[in-house]
């Protein structure tokens, strides 16, 4: 199974505020733990919303909006994909996520990632194959 960890935007995070050595070390330690354990798959911190943008559909026509964004308890910070055997499993690694990220005072949200059995007969043979097919070419660029 596979988890996505968000980590939720904050007003630090929104500032551009960078991490110090510290928290820096205590991620990468957390990080590597996972690593270790072979659950990590990727992990990523975002910039702020103020480097971002928006696009709204309506009836087809997209509308871009730039950031910032003033709903900052909308927003993500950063992310971390991992693979574990359950939900249990994913939320005692959230548990374990480094206090002294956000002073203590962090907000994280766990989602499980769609699996292509979760589909069902509507995920034909073709559209599988051609699942498979982007993903081995997205494999291949990592090498």
């Amino acid at each position: 199974m596979r988890f996505m960890i968000i980590r939720k935007a904050d007003k630090a995070t929104e500032a551009g505020t960078l991490p110090d050595e510290k928290l820096l070390a205590a991620m990468g330690a957390y990080n590597e733990e996972m690593v270790k354990a072979g659950v990590m798959l990727q992990g990523e911190g975002l910039q702020p919303s103020a480097k971002g943008a928006r696009v709204k559909f309506t009836n087809g026509k997209p509308t871009i909006t730039d950031g910032s964004f003033t709903e900052t308890k909308e927003l993500i910070a950063g992310f971390t994909l991992i693979q574990v055997k359950s939900r249990q499993e994913a939320l005692e690694w959230l548990k374990r996520w480094p206090a002294l990220d956000g002073g203590g005072n962090v907000e994280l949200e766990l989602r499980q990632v769609f699996e292509d059995e979760d589909f069902g007969s509507e995920f034909t043979p073709e559209l599988r194959e051609q699942e498979a097919r982007m993903r081995r070419e997205l494999a291949a660029r990592k090498t």
